[in-house]
C-alpha cells in the first residue's frame, strides 16, 4: 500500500519549520507531495517559480519528496493524487485551533485523514510571515530558512 500525503500551503517562503515537518513526513509516508497553492487574491512576496523552486532544491536528494502548484480545495487534489493524507504543522493553540476547523471540513467533504505534527521546540516561533519582515527590513533570514532560501 503506497501511504500518500499533501503537504499544502503557500510556502512564502518555506521555513526550518517547514523543511522539518516535511523530513519527518518522510518518516511516515511513502511520498509527501509539497503543495504549493495558488490564491489570486494574495499577495506574495515571492514568486511561484522562487517557492517552487526553493522547496526542489532543498529536497532534491529526497526522492520521496514532490513538489507542484495547485488551485482550488486540497481534498480535490487528493483525489487527483490519489492521497489519502493531509500533513499539517503544529506550532501553538491557535494553529491547532484553526486547523481542528479545517480536518473537521475535509473529513465531513471525503476520507482524507489530517495528520499533524508538533514543529519542533526549536523551530515553533518560525512563520513565513515572521521571515518575510525579517527579509523586509534587512535582517539576516539565514538562519530562519534553508540554504536554498536566496533572496535577490
Amino acid at each position: 500500500m503506497n501511504r500518500k500525503a499533501i503537504f499544502p500551503g503557500s510556502f512564502d517562503p518555506i521555513t526550518l519549520g517547514h523543511f522539518d515537518i516535511i523530513q519527518r513526513g518522510v518518516s511516515l509516508f511513502d511520498e509527501v507531495i509539497v503543495a504549493i497553492g495558488i490564491n489570486a487574491d494574495k499577495k506574495y512576496m515571492f514568486s511561484l517559480e522562487d517557492r517552487k523552486r526553493f522547496i526542489e532544491e532543498a529536497f532534491k536528494d529526497e526522492p520521496k519528496v514532490k513538489v507542484i502548484t495547485y488551485t482550488g480545495l486540497t481534498i480535490d487534489l487528493c483525489k487527483k493524487e490519489k492521497a489519502d493524507f493531509i500533513l499539517r504543522g503544529l506550532r501553538n493553540p491557535a494553529d491547532f485551533e484553526f486547523e481542528k476547523a479545517i480536518a473537521h471540513t475535509n473529513r465531513k467533504l471525503s476520507k482524507i485523514e489530517t495528520v499533524f505534527l508538533l514543529t519542533a521546540s526549536k523551530t515553533s516561533y518560525i512563520s513565513s510571515s515572521i521571515v518575510r519582515d525579517v527579509i523586509r527590513n534587512g535582517g539576516d533570514y539565514s538562519v530562519l530558512v534553508p540554504d536554498s532560501v536566496v533572496v535577490k
